[in-house]
């Protein structure tokens, strides 16, 4: 994959707006945003062009691997965040290449990373949104948040907020994951995959 070093990245938190909403599993793409956000020094504002709050910055030491990043919370709901996405995607001019969708990953044992490119939206409706889009080529930060407890159904648990056990490492794992962003702007896949695909 070539991208063209110039051209901004759009990294995306993906979660449901709201307050009720803020602590879940399935909001831990905001929760990851918000990290980044912190660590750019800005706060979010409202979109001129698009349902969604957004940062402008950069990450990365200064030089050649510096980036110029719009990082974003989308303004609908989970299962609507394509179409604000593609509203900034092509407002900001961004490769579908440089977007980066941070998500909340059943697959995947509670606080495991995957970072990758392309690929299908494993019953991810947020996911599934962006693909029908935009397509497929775009990253994603998969966050692991491990599968429901006995019988509970997969729309219950993602609305749950994490456990009292899985709070404690919260922080850790997100600040981790943010990691992961950052080092697949500034180092490229295959470095981000290396250092933290776990």
């Amino acid at each position: 994959m070539t991208t063209d070093a110039s051209a901004p990245w759009l990294i995306v938190g993906l979660g449901n707006p709201g307050p009720e909403y803020a602590a879940n599993r399935h909001n831990v793409g905001f929760m990851v945003a918000d990290l980044l956000a912190e660590r750019i020094g800005g706060s979010f504002k409202r979109a001129q062009k698009a349902q969604a709050q957004v940062i402008e910055g950069r990450i990365g030491a200064p030089g050649p691997a510096n980036r110029r990043v719009v990082l974003a919370k989308p303004g609908s709901f989970m299962n609507l965040s394509g179409g604000p996405v593609t509203a900034l995607r092509d407002f900001y001019k961004v490769p579908t290449a440089n977007v980066v969708a941070v998500h909340d990953e059943l697959d995947l044992d509670y606080g495991a990373l995957r970072v990758k490119l392309g690929g299908g939206d494993n019953g991810h409706n947020g996911l599934k949104s962006m693909t029908k889009a935009m397509g497929a080529e775009y990253h994603r930060v998969r966050f692991g948040i491990g599968r429901p407890p006995g019988r509970m159904q997969v729309a219950d648990f993602v609305l749950k907020d994490f456990s009292s056990a899985e709070r404690k490492e919260l922080a850790y794992f997100v600040d981790r994951a943010a990691d992961a962003v950052e080092a697949l702007v500034t180092e490229g896949l295959e470095r981000a995959q290396t250092a933290y695909n776990s």
